[in-house]
């Protein structure tokens, strides 16, 4: 058997590949000519393949992608062909949900406004000027300065895909005593720390349910432009949504619209439906909007996770074991 790789990997990663590869043979292609005389009689691929490539091929049998979304990397031919595609995903589940607290941290404490005022110098409680001498008139003298502050052990996360990153979100949700509901096109039965599991149908049952909307979907057919105009009115008016799925679930231009009419009370996003966002875009100016640059899988952890991912999958193809993430490639995950 053989496995080619192309484009070529460093020589330490490499090494290691071989050894998991046992009797089977690996070739580094270092240029495309190289790729497309070895794919002829490969019996597996890692990394970018091509229609081309893939044309040539007579025995390939499996396909790593190099990534967890697949919405670049299938093509007409590929879903056609008879070989099992693999990808990545699994790989961040913690990571992107420290991210997604990090945001709703931020809007329930209004983090991101005090942050703002702290460049200022100015000393501004948000909801007003309001003294806890306040407490000292009777027990339950609530004042606005403690309504302007969300306590998430009353609140509610909707989210809207319970693959490896959505269940993280919910598990840790538990930890702030939130109430977690959640859509799902596979799951059918709630996991221990998911209070409500809904198809995908009662999206808008979520919606109206949550102080936070979470989507941690992946762009598929289905999920590309999913959230529009007709989502943002069926949410409530102070709740927040956070988008580290796919930008092309959201449509921006309608998210402008929903903020403008203030149907929503924020927005988090780390990814988007053009990247780099335009540096005019209205989004940049909204106080009540967090973005950071599709950062939110970044970790020292990752390289690691991608390599033995690679590593564990090589080693099952080569003794013929089950396949890990094996993916469907007419739903691109």
């Amino acid at each position: 058997m053989k496995l080619l790789i192309h484009p070529p990997i460093d020589e330490q990663r490499l090494s290691k590949l071989r050894v998991a590869a046992g009797s089977m043979r690996v070739v580094n292609a270092a240029s495309h000519e190289e790729a497309a005389a070895e794919i002829v009689d490969a019996d597996a691929f890692f990394g970018k393949l091509t229609a081309p490539l893939l044309a040539a091929a007579t025995k390939l049998r499996w396909v790593q992608s190099p990534t967890a979304s697949l919405e670049h990397y299938v093509f007409p031919e590929l879903v056609d062909h008879p070989c099992t595609l693999t990808n990545m995903r699994g790989l961040f589940y913690d990571v992107i949900a420290d991210h997604v607290f990090g945001y709703i941290l931020c809007f329930a404490r209004n983090l991101h406004r005090y942050l703002r005022q702290q460049m200022r110098a100015e000393w501004s409680p948000i909801g007003g000027e309001q003294t806890r001498l306040s407490y000292a008139q009777g027990p339950g003298q609530v004042t606005p300065m403690d309504r302007a502050h969300m306590h998430l052990g009353d609140c509610t996360i909707g989210i809207v895909g319970l693959g490896s990153i959505g269940l993280e979100v919910a598990r840790r949700a538990t930890a702030f005593d939130m109430k977690v509901v959640a859509v799902d096109v596979k799951l059918t039965d709630p996991p221990p720390f998911v209070d409500r599991l809904w198809p995908v149908e009662r999206l808008p049952d979520l919606l109206a349910a949550s102080d936070f909307v979470v989507i941690a979907a992946p762009h598929t057919p289905q999920t590309e432009g999913l959230f529009g105009r007709e989502q943002f009115q069926q949410m409530q008016r102070t709740a927040y949504l956070i988008n580290i799925g796919r930008g092309v679930i959201v449509r921006l231009d309608e998210l402008v619209e929903a903020l403008d009419a203030r149907l929503i009370a924020g927005a988090a996003l780390d990814v988007f439906e053009t990247e780099p966002l335009p540096v005019d875009h209205p989004l940049w100016q909204r106080e009540n909007v967090l973005i950071t640059p599709h950062v939110a899988a970044c970790s020292v952890r990752v390289p690691e996770r991608h390599l033995q991912m690679l590593l564990e999958n090589v080693r099952r193809f080569a003794t013929d074991q089950p396949l890990l993430n094996v993916a469907s490639k007419t739903d691109w995950f």
